[in-house]
């Protein structure tokens, strides 16, 4: 437990230095972010907070984040968004349809904020625990009406110049059902290939595709262990060797697994591994002062609800009332400069905007 005493105390130790001041007059204007790391648990909603809140004894890295907020989730043609269309809002500030990632919807593609930072020299990443080609993480690189192409989608990944992308979905790069291999391209393009992040040397690395599953990543409890924390120091590490800043999306991508399997074991131990590896982003900016943290989700998943549990001891009980999505507003909470500006009701487009402009990328 000590590492998230030491995580808290950091954080209640910076929050006053990034935020004194914002509000008083003759004070100077607080610097807008050069960094941004945007953290989405997939199917995260309030009670899967709160779950991991309950696991992690009330010591929970996202939940001591200073600013928070709610977010809607809808997509343009339901009341209930998939991956594909709520991905898409986060990265383009544009509703699409479910199914559709990177385009409107009439498949018109529409850039990436991922795509606008490395246009204005920023460094860029991607991080799950997915295979980098589904959904979330393909909404940022990728512009196709159907999320299900996984060999087209990785195709994408080589008309960007993507600093690091940590992943699953080595089959989608080398193993296709056209013959082609894209590991090759990828080597071409200068990229380091690993299957294991032990065989990463950071310090000489230019450019890194770890692609450490042949599809998606195992379960945390059951063989992936803490990949998604130790990736996304890597991650950082990568992308902070640019001196004019970066933009990185982190996406733990099984606690909508857990949803969709109302299985609230599995939804504790990727909710524990995600508020681990948001701890590793918050100890960065904190130390950093440059840094912004935006954690939310892109939509609920299993419409769970939380009927009994002990703090003290750890331990939840839940019940769910669907096997899907639904429509539930999701939680998103903000730390570092420009942090403030994410308070209240937005909207998932809201995000892109925010974050566009904090970095200047509409300048």
């Amino acid at each position: 437990m000590k590492k998230y005493s030491i995580s808290l105390f950091i954080l209640l130790l910076i929050t006053p230095i990034l935020f004194a001041g914002s509000s008083n007059e003759g004070k100077k204007k607080p610097k807008p972010p050069k960094n941004i790391i945007l953290m989405i648990g997939d199917g995260m909603g309030t009670a899967q907070v709160y779950a991991g809140f309950t696991a992690k004894h009330g010591k929970m890295n996202i939940t001591s984040m200073p600013v928070s907020g709610f977010v809607t989730t809808y997509s343009a043609d339901d009341y209930i968004t998939d991956s594909g269309a709520g991905g898409t809002a986060f990265a383009t500030g544009h509703k699409t349809n479910n199914g559709y990632i990177g385009v409107d919807p009439q498949g018109k593609k529409m850039p990436s904020i991922l795509e606008m930072a490395e246009n204005k020299g920023l460094a860029t990443g991607l991080v799950a625990t997915s295979a980098i080609t589904h959904a979330t993480p393909a909404s940022f690189i990728a512009h196709t009406s159907n999320r299900a192409e996984y060999a087209n989608i990785a195709f994408d990944f080589l008309k960007t110049d993507i600093d690091v992308f940590i992943g699953g979905g080595y089959n989608h790069f080398a193993r296709r059902a056209d013959s082609l291999n894209l590991i090759d391209s990828l080597m071409a393009h200068g990229y380091f290939i690993a299957r294991d992040l032990k065989d990463v040397d950071v310090p000489t690395t230019k450019k890194l595709a770890a692609l450490l599953a042949d599809e998606h990543m195992s379960r945390m409890s059951k063989g992936r262990g803490n990949m998604l924390p130790d990736a996304t120091v890597m991650a950082i590490k990568m992308v902070k060797k640019n001196k004019k800043g970066f933009f990185m999306m982190i996406e733990g991508s099984q606690i909508d697994w857990g949803g969709h399997d109302n299985d609230l074991n599995y939804i504790v131990d990727e909710v524990v591994d995600f508020d681990n590896a948001v701890g590793k982003a918050i100890e960065f900016a904190a130390k950093n002062g440059e840094t912004l943290v935006i954690v939310t989700a892109d939509h609920e998943t299993g419409g769970l609800g939380l009927i009994g549990g002990n703090i003290e001891k750890g331990e939840v009980q839940g019940a769910f009332i669907r096997k899907d999505h639904t429509a539930t507003m999701v939680p998103l909470f903000a730390f570092g400069p420009g942090a403030e500006k994410f308070t209240g009701l937005q909207d998932n487009t809201d995000i892109f905007k925010k974050c566009v402009e904090l970095l200047g990328l509409n300048k």
